[in-house]
């Protein structure tokens, strides 16, 4: 029950950065909602990974790394949006940095979310 609420509000803190950095009167551009967009698609090649693999395949270490590699892909794009926003004068750079931390909260929440309960493979939400 813990996990779930921490993950909950680092996701919520997450998007209040991002959210500061879009809203707030000084910057008022909201260019950097197209992070959310990684964000979502940050744990599908992870997940289709996953589901595609046995772990006795001797394939399996190839599929992941690839899913792996995607993912990371994915992520260093969202730390890059920001900034190529920020150099082409969209944003201003004090937006770009609340963005960049909002991506840091919601990357690392992602993360302990696959960690906390991507352990195992007969999820049920029972154990909420």
């Amino acid at each position: 029950m813990a996990a779930l609420i921490s993950l909950s509000f680092g996701g919520a803190v997450g998007l209040m950065f991002l959210m500061l950095g879009c809203a707030l009167p000084i910057y008022n551009q909201y260019w950097p909602l197209f992070v959310l967009f990684f964000y979502i698609l940050s744990p599908i090649p992870y997940c289709i990974a996953r589901r595609l693999v046995d772990d006795t395949d001797a394939m399996s270490n190839a599929c992941k790394e690839l899913a792996i590699f995607l993912t990371t892909g994915i992520v260093v794009s969202a730390f890059g949006l920001p900034i190529v926003f920020a150099r082409a004068r969209l944003i201003e750079w004090g937006a770009c940095a609340l963005v960049l931390t909002g991506n840091t909260v919601i990357f690392a929440t992602i993360l302990g979310f696959f960690l906390v309960f991507g352990s195992n493979d007969d999820f049920s939400w029972q154990q909420w």
